[in-house]
């Protein structure tokens, strides 16, 4: 459940600053993109579209998608986004309880984007 609501956090706060951010706003402006963001047993998902600078989430595990980033858990998955570590994502993916599946240039570019605005 908390791995869910963080989820959908992410994507109020990407949405608003989507809309007030001007360094998110250009960071999103000439790329279209589908980020998934699921557990591995797919219960636990949410697909974020990105569309020229307009950002829409769906809830579920959807397809298709140019990347998805998998976490072993929804209790590692919310472990991981909330830690303050730097390195936190990197150490996971080397430990197996993150994969990303698809274009992992996309991964950079949506984690490069959080960075912006958190």
């Amino acid at each position: 459940m908390r791995f869910s609501i963080l989820l959908f956090a992410l994507y109020t706060i990407l949405k608003t600053a989507s809309l007030t951010n001007k360094a998110y706003k250009q960071h999103l402006k000439n790329i279209s993109a589908r980020i998934l963001i699921k557990t591995e047993d797919g219960k636990r998902a949410r697909m974020f579209l990105f569309d020229k600078g307009k950002l829409t989430s769906v809830r579920g595990d959807r397809r298709p998608y140019d990347v998805a980033l998998v976490w072993k858990n929804a209790a590692t998955g919310f472990s991981v986004m909330t830690s303050k570590k730097k390195d936190a994502s990197f150490n996971a993916a080397a430990e197996g309880r993150l994969k990303v599946l698809g274009m992992s240039v996309y991964a950079q570019w949506f984690e490069d984007g959080v960075k912006l605005v958190m």
